[in-house]
């Protein structure tokens, strides 16, 4: 049996160099080339969250907070009213 390591003739080629000058001529030395952008592209501040002034952000997070504080108690006074209802019993096992 052969190992898997004999069988691959790419074995330690430089892939980054196929098909350049180090192909062609192997005794040239490898250049960087440094791609320099043609334009920078300017995002504003917005474009993934809008910017809202302090006064009109903290009167919405508290509204949201506020909102599901007014939720919470809701259900839990429902819950209390099904709770008296029901005579105190929340889950009946024998039905």
């Amino acid at each position: 049996m052969e190992s898997k390591d004999a069988k691959d003739p790419f074995k330690g080629v430089d892939w980054k160099s196929v098909g350049g000058d180090m192909q062609q001529n192997p005794s040239a030395q490898p250049t960087l080339k440094k791609r320099l952008p043609k334009r920078v592209r300017q995002i504003p501040d917005y474009y993934f969250l809008p910017r809202w002034p302090l006064p009109k952000a903290i009167l919405f997070c508290s509204a949201c907070i506020g909102g599901g504080v007014a939720a919470g108690m809701v259900v839990e006074s429902w819950i209390e009213n099904k709770v008296k209802e029901d005579g105190g019993v929340i889950w009946e096992f024998d039905k």
